[in-house]
């Protein structure tokens, strides 16, 4: 089943991709929540011509997007968790990276930042995407509280 997303789906695509799904996916939960329509010939020409007029809005928006990013690699991260030796008394987790952002002046949606789950100290690095064509390794440290 062919559909176009009208949002980005994580692990799917992004706003306006056509993507073919199981039919149970598409028909029971893509398009009921509005995450997505049925990709017929006319949908496809309305994208299609939607697409062509966005081109030079989008350019600005990858660069915006390029811009923010090399603002975040100038950053150093560092998180303070409290821990007992090398492990930590529970976990850091995209949130925490997140925060660290917005405390660092960069917010960033906790929705776009892939870390997985941190449980000792030492540096790491998380996975952010900015945009579809955008996407960079951030390096972030966790060290323990005094």
């Amino acid at each position: 089943m062919e559909i176009i997303l009208k949002q980005d789906v994580q692990n799917l695509g992004f706003k306006d991709d056509v993507v073919t799904v199981k039919p149970g996916y598409g028909r029971n939960y893509l398009i009921p929540q509005g995450f997505a329509v049925l990709a017929t010939p006319s949908a496809k020409k309305v994208l299609a011509e939607n697409l062509k007029q966005r081109a030079f809005k989008e350019a600005k928006i990858v660069d915006d997007a390029k811009k923010l990013a090399e603002a975040l690699k100038a950053l150093d991260i560092k998180i303070t968790a409290k821990a007992g030796g090398e492990k930590l008394f529970g976990s850091i987790t995209n949130i925490d990276v997140a925060a660290a952002l917005e405390n660092a002046g960069q917010p960033v949606e906790r929705k776009f930042i892939t870390s997985g789950v941190v449980k000792r100290i030492g540096k790491y690095s998380a996975t952010v995407r900015l945009h579809r064509e955008v996407v960079i390794e951030l390096p972030y440290e966790i060290i323990a509280e005094k």
